[in-house]
């Protein structure tokens, strides 16, 4: 937990350092593809997800060291071959998970959250799950275990891995020549998003995109098919914890009205957007049907709810920089009432983005929930021996968000006119 805390504390400004880039050039250009709320609800959904890896909130059925340690022909020293071969096992389990999440309906509910954005930039790269608290695929590394490529090198290659997958998300980058056969490149990776027929559920690889070509997934961007990016059953949320859900919920609702036991066992495991028959008329949900004629969501709102909203983020932000630099000192239990709070706070403030009355309550939630930290502990979590005046600065901030979630709640969500494009 500390360790990998430690990392996302380094990674987090570099991230954000790249997506300000890329909103800047795209400002200069004259073509903003990082709508801001779009991003806020981006990033924000990073955050839930790095705080649930660095508190450690999942599980594998079947662990790599227990592979390692009952199926290794040998074992081998952490060399640079080693992880070179560690690499490439990761990339192939990568391209197989990958393309599972998209053809299993089940497996979907976990990947959804990375294609909701209707734009394609940096900030997306960091919609991840938090819905994935079991990891069913790590028999695919079998391969590294066999050969016996240490546990540690595993550990310290998948996050390079998963950070590699970055920069690749963005709009203002073409072709890249000769990479276009071996890596993932930006053009690859915007057909992978596209929900254009002719893109659908093509170029799974994360890093290498040779995996697709062998398998039969691969699909260049076309000069004639603009790529049009989001999900066909779009999220219309910028809550990051409801999107991670709504298909899961989807499938739970169509299996209790399912008439026949068959379709209540199978739906989970038939092709993604699979359904019982009729249902899309029994039971109809929101669907694109032309990708080049339908209304993004959020396009509009108060420039006031928006610079909010930044508050919010950067708040958040500093309080998981905290979280991910004193893990340690922190410690067990406090670490998962401190990562509650980061839940409550993301959810809290992506409810108020999505102009919804019921965010009065989750603010007011966290409101008391704040108080009570700062009353049991103390202080907040040992932070008042490094700034004396951080009670009473923690306690200001969070009366100011009650009372501007009232503000907008109150006064502004019930006066229309307020609103103006991003």
């Amino acid at each position: 937990m500390e360790q990998y805390g430690k990392i996302l504390l380094i990674a987090m400004p570099f991230f954000l350092l790249l997506i300000v880039i890329e909103k800047t050039y795209g400002y200069f250009k004259g073509i903003d593809h990082a709508p801001m709320m779009d991003s806020i609800s981006s990033i924000s959904s990073g955050m839930t997800n790095a705080v649930k890896d660095a508190l450690g909130l999942s599980i594998a059925i079947i662990s790599y060291e227990w592979m390692l340690s009952h199926l290794a022909i040998w074992h081998v020293k952490a060399t640079v071959l080693t992880y070179v071969i560690a690499f490439f096992v990761i990339d192939f389990y990568g391209y197989w998970s990958h393309r599972w999440a998209h053809q299993i309906n089940f497996f979907w509910n976990k990947h959804a959250i990375h294609h909701s954005s209707e734009e394609f930039n940096l900030a997306c790269a960091l919609r991840q799950p938090i819905s994935s608290f079991v990891n069913l695929f790590t028999f695919l590394l079998l391969p590294a275990a066999l050969f016996g490529v240490p546990a540690q090198v595993i550990a310290i290659t998948l996050p390079i891995h998963l950070f590699l997958q970055f920069w690749y998300h963005t709009r203002y980058i073409g072709k890249l020549g000769f990479l276009e056969n071996i890596i993932v490149t930006p053009s690859h990776h915007r057909v992978h998003h596209a929900i254009n027929p002719e893109y659908m559920d093509r170029n799974h690889g994360q890093v290498f995109i040779f995996w697709d070509k062998l398998f039969g997934t691969f699909q260049e961007e076309l000069e004639t098919v603009p790529p049009v990016f989001g999900i066909t059953r779009p999220a219309h949320t910028w809550n990051p914890i409801r999107i991670n859900f709504q298909h899961l919920w989807l499938l739970i609702k169509d299996a209790y009205h399912a008439e026949n036991w068959k379709d209540k066992v199978t739906i989970w495991f038939k092709p993604t957007g699979w359904r019982p028959k009729d249902f899309d008329t029994k039971h109809p949900i929101a669907k694109i049907t032309d990708v080049y004629r339908f209304d993004k969501y959020g396009k509009q709102h108060s420039q006031l709810l928006l610079y909010w909203s930044l508050v919010q983020l950067f708040s958040t932000l500093g309080l998981i920089s905290y979280l991910f630099g004193n893990i340690a000192s922190i410690g067990l239990p406090n670490i998962f009432v401190y990562g509650l709070f980061i839940f409550v706070t993301i959810y809290s403030y992506t409810e108020l983005m999505d102009t919804r009355k019921f965010s009065m309550f989750w603010e007011g939630l966290r409101f008391l929930f704040a108080v009570g930290i700062l009353y049991f502990y103390g202080d907040w979590f040992g932070l008042s021996k490094l700034l004396s005046f951080s009670n009473s600065v923690l306690i200001a901030y969070f009366f100011l968000s009650l009372l501007m979630s009232g503000y907008f709640v109150f006064f502004e969500f019930r006066n229309a006119q307020n609103l103006s494009y991003d």
